[in-house]
This record gives structure tokens, C-alpha cells and sequence, in this order.
């Protein structure tokens, strides 16, 4: 008997891709059911669970985007997947900020789709440890209620945000380059050239940062970023 590899849920309006996603997953080993729309997909993503979600943007009924948007709202932390024939950075900054982990274009290689998926599975596997409180300067970062706040105001984050903001704060004070990040938080061990860590940084300086005296998140030119109140650059 095959071991199974996780249950995905493929939320596709093309019936011959879905179908093809579907048989390719199920090939390799995963479980793998088929949403129409997104009112389906909808139903289908807040009902049952799932270890990854694929999902269109051009979708019926509920775009892609506010169907990424309705899952994280409802506490869903499963990795999320959009696969798209948009590829505009406007398209993809949008898939960032409604909650998306990550982006791929059609036409695809089914090998990419696959790595993809490992890569999204093991960093959902990347667990923090309870009950402990993370603090610098004014920030302080809940671990256990998976809360942020600075000066004692409450900042909201997707679960992608938070887990990028535990690990700097986790390893604060030291630069931590591009490609541990992608590793650490995305599960990519290889440079795939794409800018998905400096638009999630640009989130989270926009979140954390703006409005405040003291910045927290800097960059070291060629070497990656850092998390420190004593920044002498």
C-alpha cells in the first residue's frame, strides 16, 4: 500500500486542468478533490481538511483572490497555492497580500507543480513552540495566541507574515539571508529567482515600522536582512 502524502484540494474551473492536476497528484501519491468554483471551493476549504489548497484566480462565483481571503478569515493556516495565467507583479502582490503562500503560472511543468507542493508541505510543518512571548523593542510576538502587537497596539498578520516575523525575531540581531528565509519559511533550498521575500519584508515594514521612530527590520545590502533596535547603518 502507497503511502499517502497529504490530501489536496485542487479549486479549478477547466475541467481537463483540474482533471489533469488531480490525476498527476494522485500519481504521486496524494489525495486530491476537485472544486468547481470558488462558492464551491469555498464550502469545500471551510468544511473539511486539507494539507494544501490549489486554487485559480479566474474563478466563478468568488474570485480567487476573496476566496484566499474567506479561508484565512476563518483561521485556516493550510498552505495555499494559486496557479494562474495572471502573471502581472500587480496580480501577484495582490495573491501575497489576500493570504496566498505561493504563485505559480500556466503553462507549468507538472515537476515544478510537485516541488512546489513539498516545499509549501514542509514548511507547514515548521511548528512553534508553545506559550512563549518573543519581544524587541516595543514589539512583542506571542507564540502560543499567535499575536503581534508594538506600543501596544495589536498588528494583524497572515500566517505567512507571522511565521517570517517569528523567525527574525527568533534570530534577532543576526542578518539572515534570502535564501535561509526562502528554506526556513517557504521550504525552497534553491535560488528560484523570484522576489517572494522582498515583498513579504515590504509587508511586514509597512505593518511594523511605518509610523514608529525606531526601525526594526533592515537590510544589509548583498547579504540578506536583519531584525535589531540598534541598527548603526
Amino acid at each position: 500500500m502507497r503511502e499517502n502524502l497529504g490530501k489536496i484540494l485542487i479549486v479549478e474551473d477547466e475541467p481537463k486542468v483540474a482533471g489533469f492536476i488531480k490525476q498527476g497528484l494522485e500519481e504521486s501519491n496524494f489525495i486530491a478533490e476537485i472544486a468547481y468554483d470558488g462558492s464551491m471551493g469555498k464550502a469545500m476549504a471551510l468544511s473539511n481538511k486539507y494539507d494544501l489548497i490549489i486554487l485559480d484566480i479566474n474563478l466563478p462565483l468568488i474570485n480567487g483572490f476573496v476566496l484566499v481571503k474567506l479561508i484565512r478569515e476563518n483561521d485556516q493556516q493550510v498552505p495555499v497555492l494559486m496557479l494562474t495565467a495572471l502573471g502581472g507583479i500587480e496580480e501577484k502582490v495582490k495573491g501575497f497580500s489576500s493570504g496566498a503562500d505561493d504563485y505559480l503560472l500556466k503553462p507549468f511543468e507538472f515537476e515544478e507543480l510537485i516541488v512546489r507542493i513539498n516545499a509549501l508541505l514542509k514548511r507547514s510543518k515548521f511548528q512553534s513552540l508553545p506559550g512563549r512571548i518573543l519581544m524587541i523593542e516595543d514589539l512583542e510576538l506571542d507564540r502560543d495566541k499567535k499575536k503581534v502587537s508594538r506600543g501596544g497596539k495589536q498588528i494583524e498578520l497572515s500566517a505567512k507574515e507571522f511565521l517570517l516575523m517569528e523567525y527574525f525575531m527568533i534570530n534577532k540581531d543576526r542578518v539572515i539571508s534570502r535564501l535561509e528565509l526562502t528554506d526556513k519559511i517557504w521550504g525552497i533550498t534553491f535560488d528560484t529567482g523570484t522576489n517572494v521575500v522582498d515583498v513579504y519584508i515590504n509587508f511586514l515594514r509597512k505593518k511594523m515600522d511605518n509610523g514608529f521612530h525606531v526601525k526594526l527590520i533592515h537590510t544589509r545590502p548583498g547579504y540578506g536582512y536583519i531584525l535589531t533596535a540598534n541598527d548603526t547603518q
